[in-house]
């Protein structure tokens, strides 16, 4: 039986578009905002104190700047993995996230926007990658700067849960949440 392993889950900083008020998904290019670089500059001196072995990041601009933070803080490199992205959201990236609430179905996890992705593949894709991970995992403390949504479905993942019992609250933008996964 594998160890466990401590995820160190990552949320990144304020991006111009959560600002904005626009859904993201992933749309690659979306820079943090000032603020946003204030928080991920917090969350690394906090993630500097729980000593982390590895940093692993989603792709996406606002995930990277974030774990750039957190790389000058812990003395890491910084490694990327497409499979920690947020939600793909299809045609309704860069739209406002007020004008979707009538047109999502937010409680169906099979339910996906035209070239998206469903929480089912989202909660599938999240738990092909902690396989991976567990299997050869690069430390026992592991930093995974990722998303909202990835969040939520890595707790899932984490707890035995399926995409129908993802946590309802997203983490703060430059939030660390801490979880034990024992594969």
């Amino acid at each position: 039986m594998a160890h466990p392993l401590t995820l160190l889950l990552v949320r990144h900083g304020q991006s111009e578009w959560n600002a904005a008020g626009l859904m993201q998904g992933q749309t690659a290019h979306i820079p943090l905002t000032d603020l946003g670089r204030s928080q991920a500059e917090a969350a690394a001196e906090q993630l500097a104190g729980l000593a982390p072995g590895a940093l692993i990041t989603s792709d996406l601009l606002r995930a990277v700047q974030t774990a750039e933070s957190c790389a000058r803080s812990t003395g890491l490199p910084i490694m990327t993995a497409p499979a920690l992205r947020e939600q793909g959201y299809g045609v309704l990236e860069g739209r406002p996230s007020r004008e979707l609430w009538d047109v999502v179905d937010w409680s169906d996890a099979q339910w996906s926007a035209e070239g998206g992705e469903s929480l089912a593949e989202l909660h599938g894709r999240v738990e092909a990658y902690l396989k991976d991970l567990c299997a050869e995992p690069p430390a026992d403390v592991i930093a995974l700067v990722t998303h909202g949504d990835t969040i939520r479905a890595i707790q899932a993942v984490v707890a035995g849960l399926g995409p129908d019992a993802m946590p309802a609250v997203t983490p703060h933008n430059g939030s660390i949440t801490r979880l034990e996964f024992c594969p």
